[in-house]
């Protein structure tokens, strides 16, 4: 299979498949874009509204936790709907989540504790998982090889006008109403549309490369059954996850511990969950992978600390930090789109390296942001520009995972590209962090220490963009 739609077996004409809106791929183009399109606006909305309704339950230090549930659930659910759409179809899983993630906004609607906030949170995160593992893995069974970039944009693009009204939308409510209106009008939402998706998804979606059932039902004929899904370390990773988020809310002893254990968890039980030789980043698919984590670690991390440091150190008003988040939205869907479309015959390994190159100039201007001589906007500005190389690289990542893989191995390689991506949030967010108390410790300043954090932040896409050529098609 080659790497990307340079290859002759990519074009249109070798497909015969015609675009995602033709008539073989009409249905679930529909169905997966207004899967992501619900799964973005309940995220935009309700992450804005979790601080308030902390607050108000008396759990503002144990925010971290709230906070960090859901990526904690991410990787169990990421594991557990790849490996289910291996064997029975990316159908299943996918419903599961969506009526997960109905019966969420429920559960964190009717708090009255902030652990009852966060077990919503952890169900909302499992959900989240089962949702994109399940809809990466039914692209790869449903469309060509060629078409699966263009669906990766129109799927990115359905994250815009999310990030236009989510946030905005949910403030008003909050101020008017309560935060409790916004989780129970997300449900309101979502129902309806997870209905019918599940309706949907009853009906047998054709493979592209094999007569079998593909997204609709399980592995093809003649292929490999996958085996069963290694659920307790999943489950254990998921914890080390926790723990790791629960030491971050204090540096006591009990947290420190806590972070040790978190530690302990995350070293021993990350490598059973990803390809042999990922860490290394070995040729082919475990690079791919790796390059999954080190990408959106770093772009976690710079939407972490560039709006902290605006808001504390720099005294920028909110409105200017929420503009730069909406344009984050905006640009990543536009360099999506013209990575599905208009540099659709270039080598995606290559436009992964230029997209990591991105990154780096935006860490860069992060960097320079933290000098008191700067305005603020050069710092505001890394947000922006850090989401134009993820949209260039991101897609291509996923493309090159799947063309790496064989079509019954697809949701396993899904689910590895979404643990490593949790990972490296928790991972490259932690050791930045960890810099950033280290200098205050120090004595070396707020805006001191975050400028060693945003340099050690370099690291990551300058890495990606050695390793990107590792990545590419025999």
């Amino acid at each position: 299979m080659s790497p990307g739609p340079a290859g002759a077996a990519d074009t249109p004409a070798a497909s015969g498949s015609g675009g995602i809106f033709s008539p073989p791929h009409l249905a679930a183009t529909l169905t997966f874009t207004v899967v992501m399109f619900l799964t973005g606006f309940a995220a935009l909305a309700v992450v804005p509204t979790l601080p308030t309704a902390a607050r108000d339950l008396d759990g503002v230090s144990l925010f971290p936790v709230v906070a960090g549930c859901f990526v904690a659930a991410g990787l169990f659910g990421g594991v557990l709907g790849g490996h289910w759409a291996d064997r029975a179809g990316a159908r299943r899983p996918l419903a599961l989540g969506m009526v997960l993630s109905v019966l969420t906004l429920l559960v964190s609607a009717s708090s009255v504790s902030v652990w009852q906030l966060a077990a919503g949170r952890f169900v909302d995160g499992l959900a989240a998982g089962l949702v994109a593992v399940s809809v990466t893995t039914a692209i790869g069974q449903t469309y060509p090889e060629h078409l699966r970039p263009r669906m990766l944009a129109l799927l990115s693009a359905g994250w815009v006008l999310p990030s236009l009204l989510g946030p905005p939308l949910a403030g008003l409510v909050v101020q008017w109403w309560s935060w409790r209106a916004v989780f129970y009008g997300l449900a309101a939402l979502t129902a309806l549309p997870a209905v019918a998706l599940v309706l949907v998804l009853r009906r047998p979606v054709p493979h592209p490369s094999a007569g079998g059932p593909g997204a609709g039902g399980g592995p093809g004929a003649g292929q490999v059954p996958a085996e069963r899904p290694p659920l307790l370390v999943a489950g254990l990773l998921s914890a080390g996850a926790a723990l790791g988020q629960y030491g971050a809310s204090a540096w006591d002893p009990r947290h420190l511990a806590a972070v040790a254990a978190g530690v302990v968890l995350l070293v021993g039980f990350a490598p059973r969950l990803l390809p042999r030789g990922t860490w290394r980043g070995a040729r082919g698919l475990p690079v791919t992978v790796l390059l999954r984590g080190l990408t959106s670690g770093t772009y976690f991390a710079v939407e972490a600390l560039v709006p902290l440091m605006l808001i504390t150190e720099r005294r920028v008003d909110a409105v200017v930090v929420g503009a730069a988040f909406t344009a984050s939205a905006v640009l990543w869907a536009g360099a999506s789109w013209v990575q599905g479309r208009v540099l659709q015959h270039v080598a995606r390994h290559r436009l992964v390296t230029a997209g990591a190159l991105v990154m780096a100039a935006a860490v860069a201007l992060a960097v320079a942001g933290c000098s008191g001589g700067a305005p603020p906007v050069t710092a505001a500005a890394a947000m922006p520009l850090s989401a134009v190389g993820m949209g260039l690289l991101d897609p291509c990542v996923t493309v090159l995972s799947l063309g790496h893989s064989p079509p019954h191995r697809q949701g396993h390689t899904t689910s590895a590209l979404q643990t490593n991506m949790n990972l490296g949030q928790v991972v490259v967010l932690a050791l930045a962090s960890a810099v950033l108390n280290a200098c205050l410790a120090a004595g070396a300043g707020p805006l001191g220490g975050y400028r060693a954090a945003f340099a050690l932040l370099l690291l990551p896409p300058l890495l990606v963009a050695a390793l990107a050529v590792r990545a590419r098609g025999d």
